[in-house]
């Protein structure tokens, strides 16, 4: 049997699928240039939290989260037909800003680089 729990691999297996049916078959501009960034499935395996970012304003991300939650009905039934699973977990999709934050302190650090480079 593989090593850890059933749940985190369901959940793996489930976050790739979510990202290519985002890819490829979701048309809804609102949800491009979204970043699947993680999942977090219940040890039942009915519930998922899926943790998402968008680089940009909070109109993006508003635009993205009502995208997302009006393909979460086709999203989950084509989970349900590409895996072989019980039940199919409740999607929820919750917006994560550590990208956004870890671009900002790459903007900070690239200034802060610039003016050693210049004062010296």
């Amino acid at each position: 049997m593989l090593a850890g729990k059933r749940a985190i691999r369901v959940g793996d297996k489930i976050l790739k699928e979510i990202a290519f049916l985002l890819l490829s078959k979701v048309k809804d501009p609102r949800v491009q240039g979204t970043t699947m960034t993680g999942i977090r499935l219940s040890d039942n395996l009915k519930k998922a939290r899926v943790y998402y970012s968008v680089i940009g304003e909070a109109g993006q991300v508003e635009q993205a989260q009502a995208g997302l939650d009006s393909a979460k009905g086709f999203i989950k039934k084509e989970i349900g037909s590409r895996m072989e699973l019980r039940y199919i977990p409740e999607i929820t999709f919750v917006h994560d800003p550590s990208l956004e934050s870890g671009s900002h302190m790459e903007t900070l650090f690239e200034e802060m680089r610039k003016k050693d480079a210049g004062g010296e």
